[in-house]
């Protein structure tokens, strides 16, 4: 979705015309949900949100498996794969299969690209082997074959397959769960209570401008941390340059840019997970160069751009700094 509705930040009168298909939504999630799954002879961790769009989960993935990785933990990762057409379901409907054959999974490898696995696939393949396909159990027993000794599902919450160990709800602290209503009357997949009673825990990223911690069953561990930009921003203090994202909420990286004293001379947001044109290409190449500044942009839209490109153009990371470390390193050596 390019833009969310307006509508679901409150509770205008288009969320409540739509609110009897927001209870049908829910039922059907319920019934979902309640489906046994496959039980896989390993940890399974499941980083998931309660919301539509850009929550947070792939960058704490990315922390989770690096943190587990260097504990000596074989980690492996599992996710769908946004825009995965050669190995989800493509245009035409058809899934495709691996080497091994297993229906719709697909072991992520350099020669990869975004368009065949999907951009967030990619980024996490740079930190630990990764799978992408719609049936996380297939996905899981090619992983523990390939010999993963742990599991980490970036999204997931509401998918059956593959039994958790334990989940961690994600929330975004500026965007919340909305007007707190279940699609399509809000961006909620399900209901606040429905998603928590599945997690040990939230992961409440940013400050919580939204109210989403007051939303939460009191005593419900919340886990805080804050994003925090690459050290590649720094030598960007004080230089004119042309940002450009197409994620989620590309104005949180603007916003950072803006923060660590950069000169924002022009900017272009794209829709999420956005398959960068030639004519995309060369209007910001252009925009930049009568501007005389320098193209940056994120790690998630890097990966989508040729290497001519990419050469040009300052990617800037981003990170997580948690509140409390030792809950957190408690909570992921809790059986």
């Amino acid at each position: 979705m390019t833009h969310p509705p307006a509508f679901w930040t409150r509770d205008a009168w288009p969320a409540r015309l739509l609110s009897p298909l927001s209870h049908i939504g829910a039922a059907m999630t319920a019934r979902r949900v309640n489906k046994p799954g496959w039980r896989a002879p390993v940890p399974v961790i499941c980083c998931g949100n309660a919301t539509v769009g850009g929550a947070g989960k792939t960058t704490v993935v990315l922390d989770l498996a690096r943190r587990l990785s260097a504990g000596g933990a074989a980690v492996h990762i599992l996710l769908r794969g946004y825009r995965a057409g050669a190995w989800g379901t493509d245009r035409a409907g058809a899934w495709g299969t691996d080497r091994a054959g297993a229906r719709g999974t697909h072991r992520v490898t350099p020669d990869d690209t975004a368009e065949r696995s999907g951009d967030e696939a990619l980024l996490l393949a740079r930190v630990a082997p990764t799978w992408i396909g719609a049936d996380r159990a297939a996905s899981a027993r090619a992983a523990v074959e390939a010999g993963a000794d742990m599991l980490l599902m970036d999204d997931g919450l509401q998918n059956p397959t593959l039994e958790k160990t334990f989940s961690l709800l994600v929330i975004d602290g500026a965007t919340g769960f909305g007007n707190g209503r279940v699609l399509p009357a809000g961006s909620l997949r399900e209901p606040v209570a429905s998603a928590v009673s599945r997690c040990r825990a939230a992961v409440l990223i940013g400050p919580d401008i939204s109210g989403a911690a007051s939303r939460l069953p009191p005593g419900f561990p919340v886990l805080r941390a804050t994003l925090v930009q690459g050290e590649e921003v720094g030598a960007l203090k004080g230089q004119r340059v042309f940002a450009f994202a197409g994620i989620a909420f590309p104005d949180k990286f603007f916003l950072g840019l803006e923060r660590a004293g950069v000169i924002i001379s022009g900017r272009e947001a794209f829709p999420d997970h956005h398959l960068f044109r030639e004519a995309d290409l060369r209007r910001i190449e252009a925009r930049a160069k009568a501007l005389n500044a320098v193209l940056v942009t994120t790690p998630k839209d890097a990966v989508r751009l040729p290497p001519s490109i990419r050469a040009h153009t300052v990617v800037v990371d981003v990170r997580l700094v948690w509140e409390n470390e030792a809950a957190l390193a408690s909570l992921l050596h809790t059986p």
